[in-house]
């Protein structure tokens, strides 16, 4: 069985770019204010929601692991 990932998307820095929504369209949506949410906030890893947070222009997604709450993304610096 594989992760499960917590997918959070920062409304104060979200920019509505929509490059989420191009690069994971199974994965993420705009509202009418134009800001992303994920469609499951709890899901198994995927890659295209990983590359939707490395290419989000503002890094307003993160990832964590369901269990133990270990950081995916952003990397810890």
């Amino acid at each position: 069985m594989g992760d499960r990932w917590h997918i959070e998307v920062d409304r104060s820095l979200c920019i509505g770019s929509a490059q989420c929504v191009h690069r994971a369209p199974d994965g993420f949506r705009l509202d009418t204010a134009m800001q992303s949410h994920p469609l499951e906030p709890d899901a198994d890893a995927n890659e295209k929601v990983l590359a939707a947070a490395e290419n989000c222009p503002v890094e307003a997604i993160m990832i964590t692991l369901v269990e133990g709450g270990e950081l995916v993304f952003p990397p810890e610096e």
